[in-house]
């Protein structure tokens, strides 16, 4: 049996609402890259429903958290590295929370199969005002991920703003989006 996250980590154990809301998306055994997974909350999730999942983080400390916990392949990898990362492979879905690195995006959206299913949530700008991060290398831009995104996946909802919990909140965006290989249209989560 996996260990159990630990008390620290309980607070980030639960998956991302706006991850849990479009989960139905990603139909079940379908292959998830999970970006910059830390300790696996989204992976130990989308696990759960029973898609393989690959975690990758360059922090091999959180990922041993998912040591042992079945259908999940931890890599440890450093997605700022330059250069393609991710190789030649491709994945039905791929799920970012809580991380910008504007190089890699191309390469995600490259990874992504052409029926895929992007969900994508971070900071943004005016999120300095609530805590970090507050470097603006790490904040997107009023909407950056809707410009960046639209162009090549059909977008299925899209959000910005101010999440007032926990408090103080955070300023963030939030995309889901599916390939053009995506039947149309696509079904909406309740």
């Amino acid at each position: 049996m996996p260990p159990a996250p630990t008390e620290a980590h309980a607070a980030i154990a639960t998956p991302s609402p706006w991850i849990e809301r479009f989960a139905p998306l990603i139909p079940r055994e379908a292959r998830v890259l999970d970006v910059a997974s830390g300790h696996g909350r989204h992976a130990r999730f989308f696990a759960a429903r029973g898609n393989p999942v690959v975690a990758v983080d360059r922090d091999a400390g959180a990922l041993a958290a998912l040591a042992g916990v079945p259908g999940v392949q931890a890599r440890i990898v450093d997605l700022e590295t330059g250069g393609r990362v991710l190789g030649d492979e491709r994945f039905d879905a791929i799920l970012v929370v809580n991380y910008l690195h504007r190089p890699l995006l191309a390469d995600l959206l490259d990874a992504l199969a052409d029926d895929g299913v992007l969900l994508y949530e971070t900071f943004a700008q005016g999120n300095e005002a609530f805590g970090r991060p507050r470097n603006p290398d790490f904040l997107l831009a009023p909407d950056e991920l809707l410009q960046r995104i639209g162009g090549r996946l059909t977008i299925v909802a899209f959000e910005q703003g101010h999440v007032a919990t926990p408090a103080p909140g955070v300023v963030i965006q939030r995309l889901a989006a599916v390939g053009a290989g995506r039947g149309w249209p696509p079904p909406l989560p309740l």
